[in-house]
């Protein structure tokens, strides 16, 4: 993934960032996470694996996507 902030005085930043590091150092939270969704599921009656398999199509689908945001400076987040 990499991250470009455009500076107030017309320089960029670029920074680089590991999606698998980040993932293995964050996965408690996401195991903690998919068992939260799970039991919100079977409170609102909701299909937990159709929920699940929806939630990881949408993350396989992220590569290519670009997010530009321009308010103050300019953000751009790509991930590859």
């Amino acid at each position: 993934m990499t991250i470009r902030v455009k500076r107030r005085d017309g320089r960029r930043i670029r920074i680089w960032v590991p999606v698998l590091p980040v993932v293995l150092v964050f996965s408690p939270v996401v195991v903690l996470a998919v068992l939260g969704v799970a039991v919100a599921c079977v409170v609102y009656r909701i299909d937990v694996v159709r929920a699940l398999g929806t939630g990881w199509r949408i993350i396989s689908a992220l590569p290519g996507t670009r997010v530009d945001i321009e308010y103050d400076r300019a953000v751009l987040v790509a991930i590859r």
